[in-house]
């Protein structure tokens, strides 16, 4: 590999975008990946302005605008069905853009034409295991079978068991939140929506929790309804096993559905198996450095941070590390990588800790209050800072500041 480039491991959202923000700033890179293609996993996820301003730029918008569903609020409701409140998710007027629900597998898709049209090289079956070396200048690296590799810099995209982060923090795992969300997705007609009901909405019920519609697809003719639940921690095993165990994802999406409105009990009253899905939440302990001692390993996204959905912010923000990192790397991969490095993370986790504040008052305003909590005054949320900066300004402001 050229003396001058940057490894990434990971071939998901924030590997591939990592890759297109480096070729747009000229800067050589490859792509390892353990699995044998392009990921087709996982359901659909909602990006917000601040995620498709950087898409826009990197001219992937375009391709996915129409393949998802194009949405500006989420609505919240009570347990008998009235309308409680709402929260911005995007808007074309005040932020630039709609936000978009689309199927993950979707936006993988035209990443990867995206790389592949750039000349960038994915490389599959690669596996990798460990660090073998650092020195200032490049860092080596080991896959599962044997084989090494060098380059100026290796990048951790590779998600919230980052093994990547191993290197940095040996000891480190991600931390269970004793909690996991089952999902379905089911045909939009099945709801027989009454006129004017609002989607996405998620229902407060304060005995059971809470009950989530989002539509998905292009024309919204599906939706995804899903319930979190108060969980144990299982292995890698005990989650496959469970996932597996599709009837019992069915029973659980229906247990106590008398209690929540006619909306949601239409919406589980069919369930095909195949569209059932699982998943436990885990998060990231914060860290104090994102990169190594000698600045040529770093991890970012969920490898380095993990926020929970409250504001719907996770793969959101980790596009934010990816496009900003490529603008560091391009003006501070020389002599002043450490000191641009560091800059980067400060910056990153200021509007990073923001977003955990704003999950924090919205989960405030949708959990049932404990004794002696003072209510919260549900005035609107000023969201102008999350979904309408001007990344490329911010990033030179950070370095100019300190003389960069």
């Amino acid at each position: 590999m050229s003396a001058q480039s940057v490894a990434i491991i990971g071939a998901g959202l924030s590997g591939l975008t990592l890759a297109l923000a480096l070729h747009q700033q000229s800067i050589i890179c490859t792509i390892y990946e353990a699995r044998s293609g392009p990921l087709d996993i996982g359901g659909a996820l909602m990006l917000s302005p601040n995620a498709l301003r950087i898409l826009d730029s990197l001219g992937v918008y375009h391709r996915i605008q129409n393949q998802g569903h194009n949405f500006d609020n989420l609505y919240f409701r009570s347990q008998y069905d009235q309308p409680l409140d709402s929260y911005e998710f995007g808007g074309e007027q005040k932020y630039g853009y709609r936000a978009l629900r689309i199927y993950r597998s979707a936006l993988i898709k035209e990443l990867t034409t995206l790389v592949s049209e750039a000349g960038i090289k994915v490389h599959y079956e690669r596996k990798f295991t460990k660090v073998l070396s650092e020195t200032k200048e490049n860092v080596t690296w080991e896959f599962d079978d044997g084989t090494t590799e060098t380059a100026t810099v290796l990048v951790g995209a590779d998600g919230i068991h980052s093994k990547v982060r191993k290197y940095l923090y040996p000891e480190l795992e991600p931390l269970f939140t004793k909690a996991m969300g089952v999902s379905a997705a089911v045909p939009t007609s099945q709801l027989n929506l009454p006129e004017g009901y609002d989607l996405p909405v998620t229902i407060l019920n304060p005995k059971h929790g809470a009950f989530v519609i989002a539509q998905q697809k292009a024309d919204g003719s599906e939706v995804f309804v899903g319930r979190p639940k108060r969980a144990p921690e299982l292995d890698r095993a005990g989650w496959d096993a469970l996932l597996n165990d599709k009837e019992w994802c069915i029973d659980y999406l229906r247990q106590d559905i008398t209690d929540f409105p006619e909306v949601a009990q239409n919406a589980v009253a069919r369930l095909k198996t195949e569209n059932i899905n699982l998943w436990p939440f885990y998060v990231v302990p914060k860290v104090h450095s994102w990169s190594s001692e000698h600045s040529r390993v770093i991890i970012l996204g969920d490898a380095a941070h993990a926020i929970p959905p409250s504001a719907g912010q996770g793969i959101n923000q980790a596009f934010e590390d990816v496009f900003t990192f490529a603008l560091v790397f391009r003006r501070c991969r020389g002599a002043d990588l450490a000191k641009g490095l560091k800059i980067w993370q400060a910056g990153r986790q200021e509007r990073v800790d923001r977003v955990l504040e704003l999950n924090a008052e919205i989960d405030k305003r949708r959990l049932p209050r404990a004794p002696g909590e003072v209510e919260s005054d549900n005035k609107a949320f000023e969201l102008e800072w999350l979904y309408s900066p001007d990344f490329v300004e911010m990033v030179e402001e950070w370095l100019s500041t300190e003389g960069l």
